[in-house]
């Protein structure tokens, strides 16, 4: 049995602390916008026995409940990567399906963790649809938890990315999918949300702001550290939002508090995909501002890189505690790696580590190589490599998957009435 999860939230920007009504976003004392997040009042790391899957980590989880079929990130030494970079500590921290390691997610993303908790942190028999805008696998995540939990949910995802939408079963009809269509973008997609999230009937998710998605994303490194007995030297993760890497400096400055794992901050060392690199432009010019990038830009970068879910044209980066906070108190650096390096290195990484990964977790691979090139990780050091999904190919022979459609394309310049009244008649 569960009982709620105790913690305050607290303001990155002043440190003002307030009690969390059971779905705050943000501070409404704030002066300006920032990121809050959960001061727990177990300062301990401490790993539940008695609870399975991602909720093995529920002391630092904002949840009330536990969902069924949840499963966490599993962490191991690598071998075969290691030696071809050349690596002593390189840890491969796994979301996606992976029987031999004990990785069995069903989505095969790390988008899970979010998903459980999230929906753990929502009371149960709410009465309102939760909001959640994708690219993909969040979209495919979230619908797996809520199909399987009877929890009313709509999607939002840009048409172009509807392939993502598989599932081992048939969704529970409380899940619901737009979209936007093709030839659009993510931020279309979330624009989308927001419209309707203007009606009562519906609740938005909240992405990075919520904080039960970044400490969802965060027990990555609770499981690396879990593993490895210490906090990493360095992390590795390809972002599209940052929000990954956020909750996993979180989580760092967490484990610090706590003191038995080290009391120091592992480097981050985010990547993405070129030509769509939007924070690394604006952290290569030291800027806190997100350097300009239209619509009509983002939209053909989103459509030529490999790595389709790494296209946030917005993402919580300039934000009091976003990205560049999280960098600048941390230290690391980003990369950039094309499509052609995707390539290769997941062919590589099936040949080295024998299970194929996602072009996002690609990426990060890549980005290791060239930190190891440019000396930027030694090594000696304890490396924590964040594989964010991997196994869909093993899993889709493994197992007979059924592909979701969206129940509508909407094109987002519809007036606002039309588009909420067309989705309103979804859930009658």
């Amino acid at each position: 049995m569960l009982k709620p999860t105790q913690y305050e939230l607290v303001n990155y920007l002043d440190g003002h602390r307030f009690q969390d009504s059971g779905w705050d976003l943000a501070d409404k004392q704030s002066s300006s916008p920032s990121l809050i997040r959960a001061d727990y009042s177990n300062k301990k790391f401490s790993p539940r026995e008695d609870l399975e899957g991602l909720y093995r980590y529920a002391e630092w989880l904002p949840v009330k409940r536990t969902l069924k079929g949840s499963h966490r990130p599993v962490t191991y030494k690598s071998e075969g990567l290691a030696g071809y970079l050349g690596l002593k500590n390189l840890y491969i921290t796994f979301s996606g399906y992976f029987p031999e390691r004990g990785a069995d997610m069903e989505t095969c993303s790390f988008k899970e963790t979010e998903a459980y908790s999230v929906c753990g942190r929502l009371a149960a028999g709410t009465d309102k649809v939760l909001v959640v805008a994708s690219a993909g696998n969040t979209a495919r995540a979230f619908a797996k938890v809520c199909s399987d939990n009877n929890i009313p949910l709509l999607l939002s995802i840009p048409e172009d990315n509807a392939g993502a939408l598989w599932f081992r079963k048939k969704l529970n009809d409380c899940v619901k999918i737009i979209a936007a269509p093709k030839g659009c973008d993510y931020f279309d997609a979330i624009y989308l949300s927001d419209v309707v999230c203007k009606d009562p009937m519906f609740m938005a998710e909240g992405g990075a702001k919520n904080i039960a998605r970044r400490d969802g994303m965060g027990t990555t490194l609770l499981s690396a550290v879990e593993t490895i007995g210490r906090i990493p030297d360095a992390y590795f993760q390809a972002i599209g939002s940052g929000t990954g890497t956020i909750a996993a400096w979180e989580n760092n400055l967490r484990l610090i508090e706590d003191g038995r794992f080290g009391t120091h901050k592992m480097r981050l060392y985010p990547s993405q995909n070129d030509p769509f690199t939007i924070m690394y432009d604006s952290w290569k010019a030291d800027s806190r501002q997100l350097v300009p990038l239209s619509p009509e830009d983002a939209r053909h970068q989103a459509s030529v890189i490999k790595a389709k879910v790494l296209s946030n044209r917005k993402p919580p980066y300039p934000i009091a505690g976003g990205l560049f906070d999280a960098m600048k108190d941390a230290g690391g650096d980003m990369f950039k790696v094309n499509n052609d390096e995707i390539d290769f290195w997941k062919a590589k990484f099936l040949e080295l580590e024998g299970v194929d990964i996602y072009s996002a977790a690609s990426v990060a691979t890549a980005s290791l190589a060239q930190a190891i090139e440019e000396g930027k990780v030694g090594s000696d050091e304890v490396i924590m490599l964040n594989i964010t999904g991997g196994g869909e190919k093993r899993s889709k022979a493994e197992f007979d998957v059924i592909q979701a459609k969206p129940a509508l394309v909407l094109d987002p310049a519809l007036p606002e009435e039309e588009i909420i009244s067309k989705v309103k008649e979804l859930f009658k």
